[in-house]
């Protein structure tokens, strides 16, 4: 990539989506494309094959998708996997037959198996079982990783697929029932704090492990991997990569940063009588920190900026 290459970001005012945006411009990328779903549906084969013959971008990030949490994957299953295999589909597509360089799509962890072992690497792919809550979304994002090796094997193209940890950043999604475990907890030490309560309901014994990434940290490894990774050197064939920080807390320590950040002086309890959930989930990143790349942003420091960029934009509270 150079400065002046057009790169297309698909899904660009999403967490990930916008953090791409500021960090290629802090990198002196000047030709930063994106379209949104009003300008653009991704699920609609034409417009897709007209963006792309009428702007021919040399790079494409893949970030868009549909998104959720447990409940919204168990109610609109259908939803799911239809809507991103067919956003997938055409962008895929129109990027092989349009002359794209390389393109790069963002999966999620949940493709790996329920009972994998920990630390999960890229080889325990298809290896066992999905998560049933989420395995329509799963299934869709697993199709992704194979079309992307499928197009490359076929016509020779040169496109990649990463698979993140849990993210957060500025620009997340703080809603009471359909957010992840960091932005709700943010949300509920907030909401703690100013309406003076005593305690912070927690649920279970707060032993899970999880591991977290800075939403701009994932976008400065994508661009680390699109200027750095070819498929056809990778000796496995252009296997994804995973992209985590390698480092797991438990959401004791996780709630008890959040409260230190938020600043809320009321007790914390944790609730044994709700599940825990998964004990341990982490993605082995040796691959990544093998090709030279790192996180920079630590735990705190980052809950620190999305507290400010909560408290900053309240419409993105509810």
């Amino acid at each position: 990539m150079n400065p002046n290459s057009k790169i297309y970001i698909a899904g660009h005012q999403g967490l990930v989506g916008s953090a791409l945006v500021k960090v290629l411009k802090s990198q002196g990328f000047t030709n930063v494309l994106g379209r949104s779903r009003e300008e653009l549906d991704l699920t609609k084969q034409d417009q897709v094959e007209s963006f792309f013959l009428e702007e021919k971008p040399d790079y494409v990030f893949l970030a868009a998708a549909k998104v959720g949490g447990i409940h919204a994957n168990n109610t609109f299953p259908a939803e799911f996997i239809f809507s991103n295999l067919q956003i997938q589909n055409n962008v895929i597509d129109a990027s092989y037959r349009n002359g794209v360089k390389k393109l790069c799509f963002l999966g999620s962890s949940c493709i790996y198996p329920k009972f994998a072992k920990q630390p999960m690497d890229e080889g325990q792919l298809l290896e066992g079982k999905l998560e049933p809550t989420n395995e329509p979304y799963a299934i869709a994002k697993i199709a992704g990783i194979i079309t992307c090796q499928s197009y490359n094997r076929q016509y020779g193209t040169n496109f990649f697929s990463v698979m993140p940890t849990n993210l957060y950043g500025p620009g997340d999604n703080y809603h009471p029932q359909n957010s992840h475990v960091l932005p709700a907890l943010l949300r509920r030490f907030h909401e703690a704090k100013i309406q003076n309560l005593p305690e912070v309901v927690i649920w279970g014994t707060g032993k899970p492990l999880r591991e977290f990434l800075f939403s701009e940290d994932m976008a400065s490894a994508c661009i680390f991997l699109m200027k750095n990774y070819d498929v056809n050197q990778d000796p496995k064939g252009g296997e994804h990569v995973n992209i985590g920080s390698g480092i797991e807390v438990s959401i004791r320590e996780l709630a008890e940063t959040i409260q230190k950040v938020v600043d809320y002086q009321g007790k914390l309890t944790f609730d044994l009588t709700k599940p825990d959930g998964t004990p341990r989930k982490l993605l082995d990143v040796s691959k990544l920190h093998k090709m030279g790349w790192k996180h920079e942003v630590e735990l705190e420091e980052g809950i620190r900026l999305a507290y400010k960029d909560f408290q900053d934009n309240k419409v993105r509270e509810v």
